[in-house]
């Protein structure tokens, strides 16, 4: 089993994968909390343990991290957890899987496990939607290329502004409203906040396929918000949260030469 961290500029999505799909257990940590590696450790340690991983069960880590300097903590912890190689992945490791964009170094280790995962589950042109902290929109063909994408504001974004830029309009959860029409501040708020992100998900889809000329593309909503969000959109075909730690996986099996 294999130890996959997807660290993300909000929180860090730890797994426990068996095989290339079979997520054994999950956890969410804060990204934001800085940490030394002795409380990555501690906190990771403890995780594993009350869940019944030992460091004899974890044949190696794999890292994909949008944020350097929890990438350079993490490693020395990670080292001391698994019994086994830690692999990071970025745009440098061998991977079948090609970035056809004009920066190919800028692309975020997520893109490129979502790209790698799409190839080895999908085997057609597909458009992954991540809807975390921002919401982005990867173009991959069935041979795993990507060709670049949407990145947009995140799930969380239309309520953090609200609540910071207004003084009457109260913070409300992000979930799906009884109605369209609210009849309160807090309804009408959340109608707008949920149907908002649903009808520009829909949207950018829409120009995404016509634009790439793939107007089969199968489209698949990963990412946090994915099964809140994903089967109230008219255009999202599969809701796989974990996508993202499928692909780590994959690239640790690969990477070790399995």
């Amino acid at each position: 089993m294999q130890l996959v961290l997807d660290v993300g500029n909000t929180e860090t999505v730890v797994g426990v994968v068996d095989g290339a799909s079979d997520l054994k257990g999950h956890w969410r940590i804060s990204t934001k909390v800085p940490r030394t590696s002795d409380e990555y450790g501690y906190l990771l340690r403890g995780l594993l343990r009350e869940a019944g991983f030992d460091r004899e069960s974890l044949t190696r880590a794999v890292v994909g991290s949008v944020v350097p300097s929890a990438t350079d903590v993490l490693r020395p912890t990670l080292e001391g957890l698994v019994d086994g190689p830690v692999f990071v992945v970025d745009p440098g490791v061998s991977l079948p899987v090609r970035l056809d964009v004009d920066e190919p170094r800028t692309v975020g280790a997520d893109r490129i496990v979502n790209t790698l995962a799409a190839r080895e589950f999908y085997h057609r042109d597909t458009v992954v939607v991540d809807l975390g902290t921002a919401t982005t929109y990867d173009c991959i063909t069935a041979e795993g290329v990507f060709e670049g994408g949407v990145i947009a504001p995140g799930v969380s974004a239309g309520l953090e502004w609200l609540a910071a830029r207004t003084a009457k309009l109260p913070a409300v959860e992000f979930s799906p409203p009884v109605r369209v029409v609210g009849r309160r501040t807090e309804t009408c708020i959340q109608s707008g906040i949920f149907y908002g992100v649903v009808d520009a998900l829909d949207g950018m889809v829409d120009r995404i396929r016509q634009e790439w000329g793939r107007p089969e593309a199968l489209v698949v909503a990963t990412g946090g918000f994915a099964p809140l969000v994903g089967p109230h959109c008219r255009t999202v075909e599969r809701v796989e949260p974990w996508l993202t730690l499928y692909g780590l996986a994959v690239a640790g099996r690969l990477l070790a030469g399995e």
